[in-house]
């Protein structure tokens, strides 16, 4: 099992772009803000295609290509970044079905389902009130 880092990444990409915006005036590319999260620049270009669909990236092509915040990071919450992002539950249930003969492969799914679906909730509330700014004030003191 592995923790799902896509929230983490999307966060720092945006965090990335607006220290770059407030010290270069221009478009980040790609392959600087992979330079940022040390990772491959296609991984970044996926993420930022996810976050440019909900609207929260603008691309830019010619000659000053790359990318920009499409908001102020006041208007971006961790919430809006979640949602861009990740596409599956926080709080996953198991792969494949337990075993419905045994009393406790039988409820645990059901047990959980109340369990995580209260934590998402207070989750995506915490989410929803925690900004972009923030969090890059936090990083960037």
């Amino acid at each position: 099992m592995s923790a799902n880092s896509r929230l983490t990444v999307a966060t720092h990409v945006l965090s990335f772009m607006v220290l770059w915006e407030q010290r270069r005036k221009k478009p980040a590319t790609s392959e600087r803000i992979a330079d940022s999260v040390k990772t491959n620049p296609v991984v970044i270009r996926r993420l930022l295609g996810s976050l440019q669909a909900a609207g929260l990236v603008n691309s830019h092509r010619g000659r000053n290509a790359g990318w920009t915040l499409a908001r102020r990071p006041e208007a971006i919450t961790l919430l809006d970044i979640c949602n861009a992002v990740e596409d599956v539950p926080i709080f996953a249930l198991h792969a494949s079905p337990p075993n419905r003969n045994c009393p406790v492969g039988r409820g645990i799914q059901p047990a959980l389902r109340r369990v995580y679906g209260k934590l998402e909730k207070q989750l995506q509330e915490h989410l929803a009130r925690s900004t972009l700014a923030e969090v890059f004030a936090d990083t960037i003191p």
